[in-house]
This record gives structure tokens, sequence and C-alpha cells, in this order.
């Protein structure tokens, strides 16, 4: 709920500052920090964001991702896919806007927050499998130093407000 609150009002006021989609570098900057927080209330604004794409959105954002690139997205049945896009879409969004090697370790921390977060919803055995892949995943995004990351927004798979993989 808080999530939804804060998309809702970051998109009025993004809307009322700006004509038709236009989005200042400061007005994008504010919204990809609402929207890479580790935080619940940002996973959810982000979300929210994401199952909508309004047209400011759309316009201002690359939404395009690869999932979780060449590693599974769904390892041992636990569906990783949310937290990759959001991680895709810190990366290449930070990136458009030359700011990715200072946002790199808070998205990261996303990342693996959205991971946890998959976990929470198992127990026992199974949600120490999953906890162990989360910290797998986080690693290998983690120690990757910002300048050797690839360009992720080049060759990407889904153009931006595809939703053939939308998860419910």
């Amino acid at each position: 709920m808080v999530g939804r609150l804060l998309a809702a009002a970051l998109i009025t006021v993004l809307a009322n500052q700006a004509p038709a989609y236009a989005v200042t570098l400061a007005q994008k900057l504010t919204a990809l920090s609402v929207f890479t927080q580790p935080t619940t209330a940002s996973a959810a604004a982000w979300r929210d964001a994401w199952e909508r794409q309004e047209p400011w959105t759309a316009y201002a954002f690359d939404w395009t991702t690869d999932l979780c690139s060449s590693s599974p997205d769904r390892p041992l049945g636990f569906d990783f896919r949310m937290p990759c896009r959001r991680h895709d879409f810190g990366y290449r969004n930070y990136k458009a806007v030359t700011r990715f090697p200072a946002n790199k370790e808070h998205i990261d921390k996303a990342f693996l927050f959205d991971l946890r977060t998959v976990c929470g919803d198992y127990a026992g055995a199974r949600k120490v499998a999953c906890d162990r892949l989360a910290w797998s995943y986080y690693q290998a995004v983690s120690h990757v130093p910002a300048g050797s990351v690839r360009d992720v927004s080049a060759g990407s798979s889904a153009p931006a407000g595809s939703r053939a993989d939308h998860v419910g």
C-alpha cells in the first residue's frame, strides 16, 4: 500500500511539473532513487510503475530486461524474475543518466533485498536453499566493478512495455 501511494505521488508530481512526457534529469533521478532502494516501499513503488507503465514512465525509462541474464530465472523453482527485472531497470536507467558507478551498490543491495523477499515465502530446507541461491546471485553482481559491467541496455531481449514474461 505504501509503495502504491509513493508511486502515485511521484506520478502526480512528475505529471504536474513536466509537459507531455518531458522529464527533467532531476525528476528522473528522484524517480530512480524511489524505485531502486532496498525497501518494501521502493519495491512496491517500482512494481506498481512496472505493471502500469504510465506514459511518463514508459517514455522516461528503459523497461527492457534479459531477466537473470545467463543465470536461471527460476533456479530450483524459486522465481527470481522480478528481482532480476528491477535489477536490470536500475542498471539500465542509471547508465542512461551516467550515474551508474555511484548507484551500483544500492541497486545491488535492492537486488539482494528482492531475492530475500522471494525466499521469505519458504520455510525449512527450501528457505535455506533459496537464501543460499539468493546470496550467490547477489555475490555474482556485487563483486563486479561498476566500470566492467557490460552495457546491459544494448541488445536487450524485450521491448519497452513488453509483457511476454509478465508475472501476476
